[in-house]
């Protein structure tokens, strides 16, 4: 079942045509992978289902994404709204400097969650979900900066779990991470999707092709490949996509 329909998307930023043309279906409950070297776009469409890229001054934006049928562009959206639908992790770690159980009530408390009860247990849910929560339970009160990298970014997703959206977006969530961390988060893949609908930009080849269950290859700004990541690992149907998976380039 689609989640996320994509229509002639076409992004500009000033006189830089940075996404021409992307057609895509992303289906609910799975992990789609976007796969493709640095600078071909991926980044920037991930931003373009949250509406992140609203706030450069200099974009222009053409074509439809409906998310549940719904237009995300159509005027009168609500992005506070949109962004509690469609949570985010990034790159780098980004924790706020407060407590660990504070950094995960800070979005319901921000959407008007006030009950203590209820916070408990939305915090103890978001952690559990994030496969941290056995890690922290005994230091909830303490800093979260003291929290290791893979911590802080698992964390970081408890942190937008929390707010209980329906897609979950990942920037390279493991790029800044050790081995043993990043094994940690791909694990925790396999159970986020039960629940929510993942779409992840990886560098990784090995990765996307541990975790997804789709994949779609970029190359600059357009999607060369999109499909079942088993068979567009292996059995490639454009020469780029090949080239690009087998280290040919990229």
């Amino acid at each position: 079942m689609t989640k996320i329909k994509v229509e002639h998307l076409q992004l500009h930023f000033g006189n830089h045509h940075v996404l021409k043309d992307i057609n895509i279906h992303i289906q609910k409950n799975g992990v789609t992978a976007l796969i493709g070297p640095s600078g071909c776009g991926k980044s920037t469409f991930l931003k373009c289902l949250n509406r992140m890229n609203d706030l450069v001054d200099t974009v222009r934006l053409e074509g439809k994404i409906y998310i549940d049928g719904e237009d995300i562009y159509a005027p009168g959206v609500d992005t506070c709204v949109l962004r509690k639908k469609i949570g985010m992790v990034f790159q780098q770690p980004n924790p706020f400097p407060m407590s660990i159980y504070d950094n995960v009530a800070y979005g319901p408390r921000l959407h008007g969650v006030k009950d203590r009860k209820k916070l408990d247990e939305l915090v103890e849910k978001s952690l559990r979900d994030a496969a941290i929560f056995e890690e922290v339970k005994d230091r909830l009160k303490k800093n979260a900066l003291g929290l290791s990298g893979g911590q802080q970014q698992r964390l970081c997703i408890a942190r937008a779990l929390a707010v209980e959206p329906q897609v979950l977006l990942m920037d390279e969530p493991t790029s800044a991470l050790d081995p043993i961390s990043t094994l940690k988060i791909e694990e925790l893949m396999e159970g986020l999707k039960q629940k929510y609908t993942v779409v992840i930009v990886t560098h990784n080849m090995q990765q996307a092709a541990r975790i997804s269950d789709d994949t779609a290859f970029f190359l600059n700004g357009e999607i060369i490949e999109f499909g079942s990541t088993e068979t567009l690992f292996s059995q490639p149907v454009k020469k780029q996509t090949e080239d690009y998976i087998t280290g040919r380039f990229g």
